[in-house]
């Protein structure tokens, strides 16, 4: 697993390693731009949303809104990805901190209309992804929504299957989503799958 600094020096390359595996339909990022559209499309049924974007990387969904007129708050380890995000979103309200241990005061204090986490919360172990999901649902406001694109599975069964085929390409130290294990924990949330290994968690929070 790539650390604060590992993924400083991979973020000038990290759209076209993505893209590549995306292209060629592999392990792990099959699926991601249709993700990320989908994401995109539901956020945008909220003129001028306020969307939180969860260790948003180089700003490759989050840019996309800004230009849309949406409002862009967001979290980051990574300095160098906050750098090359913020020239593409000047007006963003982007801060640096490891969401593991939690987010900013700055973002605990707002409400939003849409939560954004793609391919970030594998790095949380299931527990941690369990509490730090219900410390989220709080911050969106009613009818809001949490999106989380991500490698992400309907069973455990079909997580293992695809563990096997990758074989030495499989990243043992990422923990993916199982969506039946989730919705014991969030009943009202959903699973749309987009590859073999990926797909689009929704949790809304409820009324």
């Amino acid at each position: 697993m790539l650390d604060k600094t590992g993924f400083d020096l991979w973020a000038n390359g990290y759209d076209e390693s993505v893209g590549l595996s995306d292209t060629s339909n592999t392990y792990p990022f099959a699926g991601y731009k249709q993700i990320l559209n989908s994401i995109y499309q539901g956020i945008l049924q909220t003129p001028g949303a306020e969307v939180l974007d969860i260790g948003f990387g180089t700003g490759v969904l989050t840019s996309r809104l800004y230009q849309q007129g949406c409002r862009i708050w967001g979290q980051d380890f990574s300095r160098r990805m906050i750098e090359l995000a913020q020239q593409k979103m000047p007006g963003a309200h982007l801060y640096c901190g490891d969401f593991s241990q939690g987010l900013v005061q700055e973002l605990t204090a707002r409400r939003y209309d849409a939560i954004v986490a793609t391919y970030s919360l594998h790095h949380l172990t299931d527990l941690q992804k369990w509490e730090f999901l219900r410390d989220l649902l709080p911050l969106l406001r009613p009818g809001g929504r949490i999106y989380i694109g991500d490698v992400a599975f309907r069973t455990r069964r079909e997580l293992n299957q695809c563990r096997a085929v990758c074989g030495e390409r499989w990243d043992e130290d990422e923990i993916y989503f199982v969506f039946e294990e989730l919705q014991a924990h969030f009943a009202q949330a959903s699973f749309t799958p987009f590859s073999s290994c990926s797909g689009l968690i929704e949790i809304p929070r409820c009324l």
